[in-house]
């Protein structure tokens, strides 16, 4: 697949986590994204300053792209980035791609959010919980009689669209990843890992 590549602006180097008294000073991240749009839309419109976030939207296979983040990371300043990222859905990619993408993510300390089985899980999320599997096409409908209009995949809305129900998306989400013991990504369907990048993002909020 081809590569698509899109980036916000990278800061000065040395711009690392510290605390000024009881204040956390915000910290850079790398989110890099199986989706090239979807995803990317999302996370950049998170309320934070552009120097913090950087995101790239690459539509690799999920080994792939935990691959591409360690090698970002390596090429990058030894400082430059505080928390790496990889988001990236189930689909139909095969057990042993999805499920090595994460043996590989932890080996290499690289932080996932994933989705069985597809991002838009997340958004729904935010509207009730919910535990049973549905194809994907079921997502865009019941996301389009929620949101009271067709569900556009790849609006740059969705982040301001749901941003009052992310409480109650996160707490959704991790009603739904504790029900699976013991876990197994490649066949827990539905669940999700999103809610984690998003808490810790929402940590450097303004």
């Amino acid at each position: 697949m081809a590569r698509q590549h899109s980036r916000i602006k990278r800061n000065s180097r040395g711009y690392r986590k510290r605390k000024t008294g009881s204040r956390e000073i915000k910290q850079r991240f790398l989110i890099v994204c199986e989706g090239t749009k979807t995803e990317p839309h999302y996370f950049r419109s998170f309320h934070v300053p552009s120097v913090v976030i950087d995101v790239q939207g690459l539509g690799f296979s999920p080994l792939q792209l935990v691959d591409e983040a360690v090698r970002l990371r390596r090429q990058a300043a030894s400082d430059e980035y505080d928390q790496v990222w990889c988001v990236f859905d189930r689909d139909e990619w095969p057990a042993d791609n999805f499920n090595g993408a994460l043996s590989s993510a932890r080996q290499h300390d690289v932080k996932v959010a994933w989705s069985n089985e597809a991002f838009e899980l997340w958004y729904l999320l935010h509207f009730h919980y919910h535990d049973t599997a549905i194809p994907r096409s079921e997502y865009i409908t019941r996301l389009s009689a929620q949101l009271g209009k067709p569900y556009a995949k790849n609006s740059r809305d969705m982040y301001a669209n749901l941003e009052d129900r992310i409480n109650t998306a996160v707490r959704n989400a991790e009603r739904l990843l504790v029900q699976y013991d013991p876990s197994n990504p490649a066949t827990d369907n539905p669940c999700t890992t999103v809610h984690l990048l998003v808490v810790q993002l929402r940590r450097f909020s303004r």
